[in-house]
């Protein structure tokens, strides 16, 4: 079935909701569908139609309120998914999400889990400026206790949304602003079952998106989608670029980036967050201690993302990865 992404994830959402009473949805505008559709069923409904304003629950704008109720529903045995509507939000809820949240299972030893999915979309957003298009997937991948889940796919959506609801711990999920109207096929949904396991995707495992032999372009989120360009382009210079797609970036995939390394013996990490400090430079130091491999990176420049046409300074576009590549490959 051809769903878009925000289709994609709400059918999953949808499925787990039927399959299991203590999962309740809660956050801003919920009542009417989301801000981007994400609430709404496969027959285009809000949610709150179908499942009840017990189940699918508009909030006051209080991000911290919104976590801190959805922490507290998770350790008294409810299964809460979490809107925050853009990551750049979810500052206001950082204590929730670090200090209660990501450490309580840790802190209580293990007397309770908290079996929480934070959707968190980030990247940018078309003219939205500097406080509604940031990419801070770093931030949360440095906090022990937490899961990072980046799809880049409608069916990534599905199946790793599948897999966070199921996961029991605190997941933070990031779906791309400038991705919810993306059309693909999506499989497993037909099945008939509610959260078919034939269509779940396993945390921690990458996506080879393109097989390539002379540099490998390890990537995740809407880059992906970039760098599968970028390496068209670089085909009509008789460069041959692999494509990973972490999509999990807690746990991460090193068999297969390492594979990948080794293959091509050049890494190119790429990714649309600011490059100073982003996950690509955990991904590159591993490599480097890990393989061989000549290794470099590629991400946006350290400024606040401008508006109209400064916004192309912080874009991390086709162009810009196959000039990178190219520029890499004459020198060496």
């Amino acid at each position: 079935m051809e769903l878009t992404y925000a289709q994609a994830a709400a059918f999953a959402l949808e499925q787990a909701l039927e399959q299991d009473s203590r999962i309740v949805a809660l956050g801003e505008d919920l009542g009417r569908g989301g801000v981007f559709g994400q609430y709404r069923d496969i027959q285009g409904r809000p949610m709150a139609e179908r499942f009840g304003t017990q189940r699918i629950i508009d909030t006051p704008i209080s991000e911290a309120a919104i976590v801190g109720a959805a922490v507290g529903m998770s350790l008294a045995g409810l299964l809460p998914v979490v809107e925050l509507r853009v990551i750049d939000f979810a500052l206001c809820a950082i204590d929730e999400i670090v200090n209660q949240a990501a450490k309580n299972r840790f802190m209580f030893g293990g007397q309770k889990r908290v079996p929480i999915v934070l959707r968190m979309p980030i990247g940018l957003w078309g003219c939205s400026a500097a406080q509604h298009s940031q990419s801070l997937e770093a931030w949360f991948a440095h906090i022990p206790g937490l899961s990072v889940l980046c799809p880049a796919t409608p069916q990534d959506n599905y199946s790793l949304l599948q897999a966070a609801i199921a996961s029991r711990d605190p997941v933070i999920y990031l779906e791309h602003k400038e991705l919810w109207g993306l059309k693909a096929d999506v499989v497993g949904i037909d099945a008939g079952q509610p959260g078919h396991e034939t269509t779940r995707t396993e945390l921690g495992k990458a996506a080879i998106r393109r097989q390539g032999h002379d540099v490998s372009i390890i990537t995740w989120s809407r880059t992906v989608h970039e760098a599968l360009q970028a390496a068209e382009i670089l085909s009509e210079d008789d460069i041959d670029a692999e494509v990973v797609d972490l999509r999990s970036l807690w746990p991460w995939d090193r068999e297969t980036v390492f594979g990948s390394a080794v293959k091509t013996k050049r890494v190119l990490v790429v990714h649309e967050a600011v490059q100073v400090a982003g996950f690509g430079a955990e991904i590159a130091a591993s490599v480097a201690e890990s393989t061989h491999a000549s290794v470099a990176r590629l991400g946006a420049p350290r400024v606040p993302v401008g508006y109209g046409v400064l916004e192309q300074t912080s874009r991390v576009d086709a162009s810009k990865i196959a000039a990178r590549v190219g520029h890499w490959l004459r020198q060496t």
